[in-house]
């Protein structure tokens, strides 16, 4: 079990440290989560309200608790909450496999604080759940993203047509992925 009795284990960088969202972290993660260079990025219905985004935060422990997501809260060097990482969903049996999700306060964006989190995030699942494959899907307009986890080694697997059904309609996405293989010789460089 990775989340023993619903703890979430503490990662922690040289720059950023990933724990697990409380319910303190609402006004942040929603100032985060409904910004307008972040929102559009999201596969997820815009929150309206504080109340909304510790609704979600109280979910995503649940979600945590039962192992079906895993989501961590990034501090940035002063201990202020700058963006959310982890796990959407895993597969060990068989597949051996997860799909991140990401991200950031745009104030927080170019410094290398998403790169840090997500080279713990992916340490993490490689060496401590023992994942071989890890997914994250991309709308292909988000370059920033992109860029990132073609940084980290993440390869384009192909364009998913109309993967997901948002407010404006359905939306393409690409997927990327990273092999166990592939990962040691990326992280940390």
């Amino acid at each position: 079990m990775y989340v023993c009795g619903g703890i979430i284990p503490e990662l922690n960088g040289a720059r950023v440290r990933l724990r697990a969202m409380a319910p303190a972290d609402a006004q942040a993660l929603l100032e985060i989560w409904s910004h307008p260079r972040v929102a559009p990025w999201l596969n997820a219905p815009p929150l309206a309200s504080v109340e909304e985004a510790a609704s979600l935060i109280v979910l995503l422990a649940r979600w945590a608790a039962e192992e079906e997501s895993l989501r961590w809260s990034i501090l940035g060097p002063e201990g202020e909450v700058i963006g959310s990482c982890g796990y959407n969903y895993w597969q060990l049996q068989g597949a051996y496999r997860g799909e991140i999700g990401f991200e950031l306060s745009p104030a927080a964006m170019g410094m290398g604080y998403m790169r840090e989190a997500l080279e713990l995030v992916l340490e993490f699942g490689f060496g401590t759940m023992g994942l071989n494959r890890i997914e994250a899907l991309c709308h292909p307009d988000n370059l920033r993203a992109e860029r990132l986890l073609e940084g980290l080694g993440f390869r384009q697997e192909g364009l998913l047509r109309q993967y997901r059904h948002t407010a404006s309609g359905y939306q393409d996405v690409q997927i990327y992925s990273l092999l166990c293989g592939e990962g040691a010789q990326n992280l940390r460089t």
